[in-house]
């Protein structure tokens, strides 16, 4: 696949921080986006699209899997770090993917140093974890997306119970 296809998206966190710093270089503004990504789903879609309207390139640093297990719990991720990496990854406007094993992004910000870190809107600025290492590097926290009223641990229980799909 080509560098610009999905393998060539899924990076090693030194690859993405040379990929950032090229990107600052050319003035372009770098947006970090993080989550589990477990069942990839149409909130996930307008969080990143809503991360990608801050800048003009968009990485995502997605969960691991004992990460994601101890944030989401028993049973999950339903999907492996590498797949749901590759999923991110396939979506228009991703530019790179990063998996992390961390229990926040803090090591993440200070290899890519975005100018954005942006979460979403189950979060408010002030609840970010993370806010304090944008702050100190002069980067800023945002909120990205739509009112969240969609979750995999919905579709894990509507699976698990036979519930018929939503919206």
């Amino acid at each position: 696949m080509s560098a610009r296809g999905t393998v060539g998206r899924v990076m090693s966190l030194a690859r993405a921080a040379a990929a950032a710093a090229a990107w600052r270089g050319h003035g372009l503004r770098v947006v970090l986006a993080n989550g589990v990504f477990d069942l990839l789903h149409v909130g996930h879609v307008r969080y990143l699209a809503g991360a990608l309207s801050l800048g003009d390139r968009l990485v995502v640093a997605v969960n691991g899997d004992r990460s994601a297990a101890a944030h989401k719990g028993a049973g999950r991720p339903a999907i492996g770090e590498g797949d749901r990496a590759r999923l991110v990854a396939a979506l228009r406007g991703v530019d790179a993917v990063v998996v992390f094993h961390e229990d926040t992004v803090g090591a993440l910000i200070e290899a890519l140093r975005p100018d954005v870190h942006a979460k979403g809107t189950d979060y408010r600025v002030e609840t970010v974890p993370e806010r304090g290492d944008m702050e100190r590097l002069g980067g800023v926290t945002a909120i990205a997306g739509d009112e969240k009223r969609h979750a995999s641990r919905d579709l894990v229980e509507r699976i698990r119970g036979g519930a018929g799909a939503g919206d």
